[in-house]
């Protein structure tokens, strides 16, 4: 007897400098399928899917979910750091799939947590063991900053959305009143985002550089490899301060959300500055919490090497919901 068909879905990742889409066979995404676009080569999303499935003629997906950097609400949302707005609906329409879902790409990554391996794991700190079935939290670290609690139910995970990164930057010396005042006065408000992503080491980076006396400017990907070959003395002090402000937030959302299960780090910028995470301080920073230093231990620390989880996690969430 013949296995049925799987279902075939169209998973799309939208962030805010490119935008990757790929076909899955129920929950397994097809790698030979995925195609990466830049978001500044196109005027949205639709012609991107549109071109996509020009490249795959005769095949019309069951279902589709994309998930966006930015906040989703009644299957329509808006990316944070680009003006696209992205509708269940209008998705649709334009390419006939009936059955379209929207989530917030932080959900996405969430969603894939069980399906990523082992071997795309780095471990920043290990925690105690975690119990079966405890929360997790996926931090994102790149374009903008986000997190997502992950809860186990007897449903499968549930991924809660937020925007923590638009949350007041949190202080905890003369240094960071400084940098929040230095980022309201050139920004008019001094989020988390603002400081803790790609544009903010580059805002950390031109604050440090005037507090040393003169004004110079780098992107982030220069301030990374600056500090990598120690060329720059305000690109080492720019990494190693933007490390443990994250690990600061990082512990505040730890307490916060008590993701036993562990801490997920997503994104181009928790690759980037792996490296220097020890040298950085980062451990200490992270348990910087007075009388609950000791039990920050609690809380283990992954690095995602997976660029495609969240097609992945998209693939799965459809499937789930689904079925088939």
């Amino acid at each position: 007897m013949s296995q049925p068909t799987p279902p075939c879905f169209l998973v799309a990742d939208i962030g805010g400098t490119n935008t990757r889409v790929a076909l899955s066979d129920a929950a397994e995404v097809r790698q030979d399928t995925i195609r990466r676009y830049r978001n500044a080569e196109n005027t949205g999303l639709v012609p991107i899917l549109e071109d996509f499935l020009s490249r795959h003629a005769g095949v019309q997906p069951d279902a589709a979910c994309v998930a966006i950097a930015g906040p989703v609400r009644d299957g329509k949302g808006r990316l944070t750091n680009r003006d696209w707005f992205i509708e269940g609906h209008s998705i649709a329409s334009a390419t006939g799939i009936s059955e379209v879902r929207v989530l917030n790409d932080l959900q996405a990554q969430g969603y894939a947590l069980d399906h990523v391996t082992p071997q795309d794991l780095a471990l920043v700190r290990r925690g105690k063991h975690a119990p079966e079935g405890a929360t997790k939290l996926v931090v994102n670290l790149g374009t903008g900053f986000n997190a997502s609690p992950v809860f186990c139910t007897p449903g499968g995970p549930f991924v809660a959305t937020s925007e923590s990164g638009h949350a007041t930057m949190p202080v905890r010396s003369a240094q960071d009143v400084r940098l929040n005042t230095y980022i309201e006065a050139q920004h008019g408000f001094a989020g988390i985002d603002d400081i803790l992503s790609g544009r903010g080491l580059e805002r950390v980076y031109a604050f440090l550089a005037r507090e040393a006396g003169h004004d110079a400017t780098a992107d982030s990907a220069a301030i990374i490899t600056r500090c990598r070959d120690a060329s720059d003395p305000v690109a080492v002090e720019a990494v190693s301060y933007f490390i443990r402000l994250t690990a600061l937030a990082m512990g505040n959302l730890a307490l916060i959300q008590l993701p036993f299960g562990g801490i997920f780090l997503v994104g181009g910028l928790s690759g980037a500055i792996a490296p220097f995470l020890e040298k950085a301080g980062f451990e200490t920073a992270f348990r910087d919490k007075g009388r609950f230093a000791d039990f920050m231990d609690d809380f283990s620390i992954y690095i995602v090497q997976d660029d495609y989880a969240p097609l992945k996690g998209m693939a799965a969430y459809l499937h789930s919901r689904l079925g088939g």
